[in-house]
């Protein structure tokens, strides 16, 4: 089973109305906006997505409204399914599966760690069970999880054991790991996750990468592409600083994930605020972000 996304995969964010309950009717707006920014697929209920913060029941409505709002279309929906219970994530797994998604990604469990690399492995390996038609992706991303294996030899192991194991999503800033299995598995599809790095891992061999700037500054991302595959680099340099410099804003006015859903309102795409555990913007945090937000979305 092989399965390659090329290009820009916005983690998308789960909207909230002012009840700070799931707003359903906005993922339309999300994937019509998406669309118009070139992009072909999505990953839904990640990190960006605050999985972490919905119930199951909400994880289950979140990918339906994405899968069916997306259904008869050319974008491509992977649906994040992992969780600290086991059979929640066994049961996601199998709901994105029946109902049309291009593939399902799982991160480690963040609780109760996984204490070597074979144990993870049975972990994703039960997981992938569940959906055995649906191409896999192990979603590593120590910084969250708090926990951190070679990836080189996952993929080894996953490749012999998982018969839908497709690939990484990579988010991990560690670019000699990044390099490894590019380089030892090159059929295999390795989606890179650090949107600041996005132009050092071109350099390596990166087709495809997920991130959540992308939701917000594609404009920006494709223009480095295209400089990096027309050989300018010093544009595609200034292009990278560029992103730096917009996460660099949204950190400095009270968050990341406030200001990133801030920034989308900005743009017409109302996703509402995050659930706590994650603040809430203040007004001069909020009008800090107005002011300079718009100079670096392109």
């Amino acid at each position: 089973m092989k399965l390659h996304l090329k290009g820009l995969t916005p983690a998308t964010h789960t909207p909230f109305g002012n009840d700070g309950e799931v707003n359903l009717a906005v993922i339309e707006k999300q994937a019509e906006y998406l669309g118009r920014q070139g992009i072909e697929s999505v990953f839904v209920v990640g990190s960006t997505g605050e999985s972490h913060s919905l119930t199951f029941a909400e994880r289950i409505s979140v990918a339906d409204r994405w899968l069916k709002v997306t259904a008869g279309t050319k974008m491509q929906v992977v649906v994040h399914v992992g969780a600290n219970s086991l059979k929640d994530a066994q049961q996601l797994a199998q709901h994105a599966g029946q109902n049309g998604a291009v593939a399902v990604a799982a991160l480690a469990p963040s609780h109760f760690k996984s204490a070597s690399i074979d144990e993870l492995l049975q972990w994703t390996k039960s997981i992938a069970a569940a959906c055995p038609d649906t191409p896999f992706y192990f979603y590593d991303i120590p910084s969250l999880v708090g926990s951190s294996f070679s990836m080189s030899t996952y993929m080894e192991k996953a490749i012999s054991q998982i018969p839908n194991f497709v690939g990484l999503k990579f988010t991990n800033a560690d670019l000699i790991s990044y390099q490894r299995v590019v380089q030892q598995y090159p059929e295999y599809d390795i989606l890179f996750g650090i949107d600041e790095c996005l132009l050092a891992a071109l350099t390596l061999g990166c087709q495809g990468a997920v991130g959540s700037t992308y939701n917000f500054a594609a404009p920006l991302y494709h223009k480095l592409i295209a400089a990096f595959q027309k050989g300018d680099l010093e544009t595609a340099r200034k292009l990278q600083y560029k992103s730096v410099q917009l996460v660099d804003l949204l950190c400095s006015c009270g968050g990341y994930m406030p200001a990133a859903k801030a920034t989308m309102e900005y743009l017409g795409i109302p996703v509402g605020a995050p659930r706590q555990p994650f603040p809430q913007l203040t007004p001069e945090g909020k009008q800090r972000l107005l002011e300079r937000v718009g100079g670096l979305l392109e």
